[in-house]
Parts: structure tokens; C-alpha cells; sequence
């Protein structure tokens, strides 16, 4: 569900609800209601009147469930009494939802502390999506954080850190105002600092500690220069520390989740240490119980220091390379200076970059960052545009231009009026969808934590199983050989891999990506952008520059308009007439009667025919603008036009026929020029295997020629707007996946239709807001980019994958000791943890690989 209410960080107020408003939603929330059940209050957007507040009602009430509903105009809410194992919030929402009003949905985002494998990740999901009010959660292990859709009223922000710690993790307070990278940075840190410090005890004890251990093999027999009594105490000592407080993080996480019930990474590290430890401890001060149980008394002091203490190592390597996955993140924000230079009380002054308001006059002078959003209303300048759009070349800006903050001003002086300050700024909102597809999971990493949630009961029953089979079917001593091959299975297991196999690959494509001009809305966008087979694309603004020129007019002979003039007037009546349509062949037409010196006035009367044509009244003359068989249709006789506007479509420009008072009286040439880069585009999808589709509103034979410019062999021409998605079906129909790339208002429907949108980011809003990926430069290069970085990207989590399962599937059974009948070879549980710590930084470090993407061609 896409969201619907503001992103912030876990302790804030929600947008728009006062303290005592939540606090009063709050406390309705789950109480007990008259008739027993549950009472939810929630908030209602959209109502106006009494009959919205009865659909909204009967809606409810008509769910299974549903005990009583009373909906509040005047606050906006409705609280509803409950059977909450009958009904959920999701049923609600839709239920109002259905009669066309909308549930405001509150998102949010905070860090997790405690987490440590994929086993945790589903742990802490459950915990949250159990909640009453929770309609989505998502945790994601390599940024060690969790984002959640709730319903205010419903939920709170206190509930979701109780489910949390419920869960047995924590929760760290957030400092107001602190920008959630550089928390994340923060704990990062105090994470690598806290493991360092411990690494630094491990090691200082745990070299004494092997040495003593390892005494005989270097001095020979009888080389002690003490009791091996006084040698075994000495490892105790040195051991301890090393168990209890170098090893402290792991008990502690272990106990948190036994608490609840359940195992996770840290329970098979502290049990198989404890075992290691607690044998050699009785070995050490009861040497004869050991004996007397078949055992040989032998110390492993230095397996559980080693096994510790190459964990935390492994741990520490691993955090540092993910503090990589966030560098393109970083990189975008450090685009925006720190100050920017304004215009006030008539002088220029450097002020923070946060005080910068909207209106205000900025000024940007040659080799400085543009620091907002603006508009440009003196100087002429060329800008450095390749943050957006991943192309290097420059762009000049001169007055009525706009400009991005976080673009650079290369030569010239620019002063600009604020449009957007804040967070509403191009380069904020990038970063936002960035980090939001950086937290998100895409199917593929779904299957993973599920089986990961099965993995660590499964290990434990494994390691019983290996202990069982070596005391009664090995061979002497079975009891050591026992203890030291369960020891090797809990140790060598490892969770962590398959946890970071998706999130890590998922952080780090999204932010090269976003170096691109690429902007990936999820990671189930780049999972499914992999799959498609069939590339759509809209022509107008798309395939074409979207700026559609003024050609030639050409008057009809029976038409009444003969000569120069005759042809200035027809465009200047087919000018006024189009004034009042927003279509871009309209527009086209507008602005080149301007510039030939016409005067456009608006018309008396206007009438849009989607996709057809306008009906308009002009100095009292009736006048049809529009396509050819419209104008039929409109009983208007114009075969003396067909023949002008077949010989304008077969060149590629689309012809708009005009008729005046019921009379064909000329065809107006549109031309629209394919973009620059588009043949080469399409050659690189073809060279991908892709098929390529266009799809238009225009004449067939327009279409046709645009088409045969940019290398297209299939199109879909004269499609009407809302027959777009319609194709977009009909396509899937055939067994087709497909990628849908537009950039106007019309093909928002188709965008959400497509298994992928492709919007392109200069076009209008409402595309790139129904857009799976957004394409900041504009250019259809970045199509074959798009997919090419999702298949990378899917690539590299496959073999993430598979060396996270193919390491367990093949180690346990070694670590078990399946090789000894054979071989008579044995894992060491040092070696077995050497290997557990590599595993997880091969993982992260095979995702890294990603920033070193280059698009084809």
C-alpha cells in the first residue's frame, strides 16, 4: 500500500495531530467497548456531509466483525467496536476506502538495536505486524532498522517500540531533529567502537591464552615450567574475561530472545562457547569426573576465546563494509551546500541553507552550488545538471528557467526566485525515495527470512542429533568427539549471511541508481524490472522531445482562406480556439502563432474531446480543430484535407485539420523531433533482448514515421488516454512482462497498469508519483540502464543466496563430521567460526561489488 502520510523518525508527532488529539485517539484505542470486544478509532479524509458520514457507516457496519460504528464529521474520525480475531484494520481501511473516502496512514521509520540475523528480522516483523494498527511492516537488517504503516489512533508510536522490545530488542532514543543517516552513522560508529574495544581485550588475552594452550606442542613433553594444574588455572583466568565480558553481547542477546521463547544468532554462538567453556572448567577443577566418564581430560579454554573473539572480528568487518552500502546516499546529501546567499533588505547575505524561505531572491555565482529549488529572474548561466540526469553535459539557464538545488553553476552569474526550500527540494525528495527503497524488501528476500526463520531451531535440532550419534556410534573418546562436533555445528551455522544477502545488494543498487538519474521507488521494482521482456513507450515527450514546433499551413481550396493572409487568419482562429486546451500539439500551435505576431485571444466558447478534438466559438465564427476522422464525425466534409494531412504524417509531423463555420479550411503542421539519443536507445534495448512497443494517441501514419526514426518496429497508434492501460492488459495477455516508460498525465493509468512505470522525471507530477522507477534526466538511455541494474542487482543477490545456503547446506554436515568415515577428517569449531565470520562479509562484500555498475553501451 503506498503511503499516505508523512515519513519521519520513531518518537515524532505525526503531521497534521496535535499532542493531546493523538493522546486522546490514543487512549480510545483498543478499549474494551460496551458489548465486549475491541473499540479503534481512527481518522476519515474526504467527508463533507451528513451522507458521507452514513456511507462511511453502512460500509462499516457491513463488515464481519464489526459490533457498532459511529462516525464524527466534525473531527473527521470514526471509531468502530471490534471482534479483532474476526476483523483487522486492513479490512476497515478498505471497507471505507471502497465508498471513496480515505484513511490517512502514518509511516515511519526508526533504528533497532540487537539484531544480528535474518531470524531476527522475522522476529521483530511478526512483533509488529501483530499489532492492532499496523498495516505493513518492513525491517531491514544491514541498515538495522525498521519502517512501519500504521493507523493513528489505532497504533501509536509507543506501541510499536513496545512490540519491539517486547520482542527482546531495543529501541535507541532519537535526538529531535537529527537527520536519520547521520544517526545511522552515529550508532555505526559506536557499534565499530564498542567491538573494537572488546576485540582489543579478546586479543591482548586470547595470545597468552593460546600459547598456554599450545605449550607442549612448541616446548615438548614436560617443557611446563609449572603444574599443568597451575597451566589449566592460568587459562581459566585469561579465559573468563574473554567468555563473560568480550563475549557479553552475545548472552545478553541470546537471553533477550529465550525470554520469548525463541533462538536466534546469538543463542547458537553462547551455547556453543558456554559447552566449550564449562567442560573445560569442570576438566580444570574436577579432573576426575571426566576421566571417570570416558573422556579425555583436555582443555578448550582457547576454542571458546577463539571462536568469540573471530566472531566479533567477523562482525566488525562486516559493519564496516555495510557503512559502504549508504556512500551514494551521503553523496547526494552532501550535493546541497551549507549556506545559501540571499537577497534581503536589499543586500546580500550567507545565510543557513534551513532559513532559506520560498520567494526569496537567491543568488548563485560561478563555480557554487544552486542550494534550492528555483527559478531563474536575471543572469544567464550554464549548470551542471549530471546529479539529476547522469549525464555530464551542461545546461544553460537564463530568465523563466528553473533550476535544482545541488546542481552546480558553472560560468556565469544566476539569481533566482525559491520555488521549493526544505524537504520539498528535488534533491530531498531523491533522497527520501532513496532511503525508502534502501529499507524495502523485494519477494526473493521475503522466501529468505521465512526459511532463515526456521534456520537456528533447525541447527539446534542438528547439533543434538550430531551430539546423539557421536556418544553412541563414534569412537572413543565418544564423549569428547561428541561435545567438540556439536560444538563445530552450533558454531559454523550462520544466519547472518542469508539476513544480508537481499538488503545489502537492495542498499547498494539503490544508491548507484540514484548516481544514474535512476530513482528506484522499492526494492520489488528492481526484482520485477529484471523479468520484463516488453518495453513500452509513450511517444509524445518520451520518444519525441515533447515539444511539439509550428510547421507550415496548408488551406484547403474550397475553405474560403486564400494566400498569406488567409493562412494568418486560419491560425489565428485555430490559435484562440486552442488557447483554452492544455495539449501539447495545442500548445504548440499557440505559442507559433505568438511568435509570427499573432495576437491569441481566449475563445467565447470551449469544448475538449479527449483525444479527438476541440469545438470552439471565435470572433462569432464556429471553429473544429482536431484529427481527421473526428472532423467526419462532426459531419464536417473533409477529404479536401487528406491529402495534405497523409503527406505531413508520412514525414512524421502530426497534422491538425481545421475547419471554420462547417467548412475544411486547412491543415496546421505540428512536428515533434525525436530526442536525440533515442535510436541508439532502442538498438541498446534490442541488443538486451527486449522487444520495443510504441503507443500513441496520434495518426497511424505519424506514428509509423516517428517510430521507423527511433528503430521501433511495433506501434500502437490512434489510442485514445484511457485506452492506454487497456494495451498495457492486452500485452500482459500475451504473456508479456512489461515496462511502461511516460511522462504525462495520461499515462499515469497505463504506468500503474505496467508489471514496471517508468516515469520519466521531467514530465508531470502525477506520472512520476505512479512511476516503479523515475528516470531524472529524461533521457530513454536510462531505460536500458534501468533494467540492465536490475538484472545485476538480481544477480547479485542470487549468488548471495546461494553461497549463503550452499555454505550451510555443505559446512554443517562437514562440521557434523560427515567426512570422518571417509577421510577421518574433522572441522575445528575454530575453523568453523573463522568460516561463520566469513561468510557474512563475503555476502557484504559480493553486494559491494554493485557500485562498480556501468550501463551497457
Amino acid at each position: 500500500m503506498r503511503d499516505e502520510g508523512t515519513t519521519g523518525d520513531f518518537p515524532e508527532t505525526p503531521e497534521g495531530a496535535s499532542p493531546d488529539r493523538l493522546r486522546e485517539e490514543q487512549g480510545k484505542a483498543d478499549r474494551p467497548s460496551e458489548g465486549g470486544g475491541t473499540r479503534w478509532s481512527f481518522p476519515v479524509a474526504g467527508m463533507t456531509c451528513a451522507s458521507c458520514v452514513a456511507r462511511v457507516e453502512k460500509s462499516l457496519l457491513r463488515v464481519e466483525g464489526v459490533a457498532s460504528a459511529s462516525v464524527n464529521l466534525a473531527d473527521g474520525s470514526a471509531t468502530v467496536a471490534v471482534d479483532p480475531s474476526k476483523v483487522g484494520p486492513w479490512r476497515l481501511v478498505a471497507a471505507i476506502r471502497d465508498t471513496g473516502y480515505e484513511v490517512p496512514v502514518e509511516r515511519t521509520a526508526f533504528p533497532v538495536q540487537g539484531m544480528s540475523c535474518a531470524s531476527c528480522v522475522g522476529r521483530i516483523e511478526r512483533a509488529l505486524r501483530n499489532l492492532p494498527g499496523v498495516l505493513a511492516a518492513s525491517v531491514n537488517l544491514a541498515a538495522q532498522t525498521a519502517s512501519v504503516d500504521y493507523l493513528p489512533g489505532v497504533a501509536s508510536a509507543a506501541d510499536l517500540r513496545a512490540a519491539v522490545e517486547g520482542a527482546g530488542y531495543s529501541v535507541p532514543e532519537v535526538t529531535p531533529g537529527e537527520d536519520p543517516l547521520a544517526r545511522q552513522e552515529r550508532m555505526q560508529r559506536e557499534e565499530e567502537r564498542s567491538l573494537l574495544s572488546r576485540l582489543r581485550v579478546g586479543i591482548v588475552l586470547g595470545v597468552p591464552l593460546l600459547a598456554l594452550s599450545h605449550w607442549e606442542m612448541f616446548a615438548g613433553d614436560g617443557g611446563f615450567p609449572f603444574s599443568r594444574f597451575t597451566a589449566a588455572l592460568l587459562q581459566f583466568l585469561l579465559a573468563t574475561p574473554i567468555q563473560f565480558h568480550v563475549g557479553a553481547r552475545f548472552y545478553r542477546g541470546a537471553w533477550a530472545v529465550a525470554r520469548h521463547g525463541s533462538t536466534d544468532m546469538n543463542t547458537l554462538v553462547a551455547l556453543g562457547t558456554s559447552v566449550a567453556y564449562l567442560y573445560s572448567g569442570v576438566a580444570t577443577f574436577f579432573p576426575s569426573s571426566v576421566s571417570a566418564e570416558g573422556l579425555v581430560v583436555h582443555l578448550y579454554f582457547e576454542t571458546s576465546a577463539a571462536i568469540i573473539v573471530l566472531v566479533l572480528l567477523g562482525r566488525f568487518f562486516e559493519s564496516r563494509a555495510r557503512g559502504k552500502t549508504t556512500e551514494a546516499v551521503k553523496k547526494l546529501i552532501g550535493l546541497a551546500p551549507d549556506t545559501a546567499r540571499v537577497v534581503r533588505d536589499g543586500a546580500e547575505v550567507d545565510v543557513p541553507l534551513s532559513s532559506v524561505a520560498v520567494g526569496e531572491r537567491v543568488v548563485v555565482r560561478p563555480g557554487e552550488k544552486v542550494p534550492v529549488d528555483g527559478t531563474v529572474s536575471e543572469g544567464r548561466s550554464a549548470v551542471d545538471e549530471s546529479m539529476l540526469t547522469g549525464e555530464p553535459i551542461p545546461v544553460e539557464k537564463g530568465a523563466g528557467d528553473a533550476v535544482t538545488g545541488g546542481t552546480m553553476n558553472l560560468d556565469g552569474r544566476l539569481v533566482f526566485a525559491a520555488t521549493r526550500v526544505g524537504k520539498d527540494t528535488v534533491l530531498s525528495r531523491i533522497v527520501a525515495m532513496v532511503r525508502e527503497a534502501q529499507g524495502s524488501k523485494p519477494p526473493i528476500g521475503r522466501l529468505a527470512d521465512v526459511i532463515a526463520s526456521y534456520f537456528v531451531p533447525a541447527v539446534m535440532a542438528a547439533a543434538a542429533l550430531t551430539f546423539l550419534a557421536w556418544y553412541f556410534l563414534g569412537p572413543e573418546p565418544r564423549g569428547t568427539y561428541a561435545m567438540v562436533n556439536m560444538i563445530s555445528v552450533l558454531i559454523i551455522a550462520c544466519p547472518c549471511a542469508m539476513g544480508l544477502a537481499t538488503p545489502t545488494s537492495i542498499m547498494v543498487a539503490t544508491g548507484k541508481g540514484a548516481e544514474l538519474g535512476i530513482l528506484v521507488r522499492n526494492g520489488a521494482a528492481l526484482e520485477t524490472a529484471q523479468k520484463v521482456d516488453t518495453v513500452v513507450f509513450d511517444k509524445t515527450g518520451t520518444v519525441t522531445k515533447g515539444k511539439p514546433e509550428l510547421g507550415e499551413v496548408r488551406l484547403s481550396p474550397d475553405g474560403g482562406f486564400r494566400g498569406e493572409e488567409g493562412a494568418r487568419e486560419l491560425l489565428r482562429l485555430a490559435a484562440c480556439a486552442e488557447s483554452g486546451s492544455g495539449h501539447p500539439l495545442a500548445d504548440a500551435v499557440v505559442r507559433g502563432a505568438k511568435g509570427r505576431g499573432i495576437d491569441v485571444a481566449a475563445p467565447e466558447t470551449f469544448t475538449s474531446i479527449p483525444g479527438q478534438g476541440i469545438r470552439a466559438t471565435v470572433s462569432g465564427r464556429a471553429v473544429h480543430v482536431g484529427n481527421l476522422a473526428w472532423m467526419e464525425g462532426e459531419g464536417i466534409d473533409a477529404a479536401t484535407l487528406s491529402s495534405d494531412a497523409r503527406e505531413i504524417a508520412d514525414s512524421g509531423g502530426s497534422p491538425v485539420c481545421a475547419a471554420v463555420d462547417g467548412r475544411a479550411a486547412g491543415v496546421i503542421e505540428v512536428a515533434d523531433e525525436i530526442k536525440e539519443g533515442a535510436p541508439e536507445a532502442i538498438r541498446r534495448l534490442r541488443g538486451m533482448g527486449l522487444d520495443v512497443v510504441m503507443l500513441t494517441g496520434d495518426h497511424r501514419r505519424t506514428a509509423k514515421a516517428v517510430a521507423d526514426k527511433a528503430g521501433i518496429s511495433r506501434v500502437i497508434a490512434e489510442i485514445l488516454p484511457d485506452r492506454k492501460a487497456h494495451e498495457i492488459r492486452m500485452l500482459q495477455g500475451e504473456g508479456k512482462v512489461v515496462a511502461m516508460a511516460g511522462d504525462g498525465i495520461n499515462d499515469a493509468p497505463a504506468l500503474a497498469q505496467a508489471d514496471v512505470g517508468i516515469a520519466m522525471g521531467t514530465g508531470a507530477d502525477i506520472a512520476v508519483e505512479s512511476g516503479d522507477l523515475v528516470l531524472m534526466g529524461g533521457e530513454l538511455r536510462g531505460v536500458a540502464s534501468a533494467i540492465a541494474l536490475s538484472r545485476a542487482t538480481l544477480r547479485n543477490i542470487r549468488q548471495n543466496l546461494f553461497w549463503a545456503f550452499a555454505y550451510n547446506v555443505l559446512l554443517i554436515p562437514v562440521a557434523a563430521g560427515a567426512l570422518y568415515p571417509s577421510f577421518r577428517l574433522l572441522l575445528d569449531p575454530v575453523l568453523a567460526a573463522a568460516a561463520m565470520g566469513l561468510s557474512s562479509v563475503t555476502v557484504v562484500t559480493n553486494a559491494l561489488r554493485l557500485r562498480r555498475f556501468r550501463p551497457p553501451g
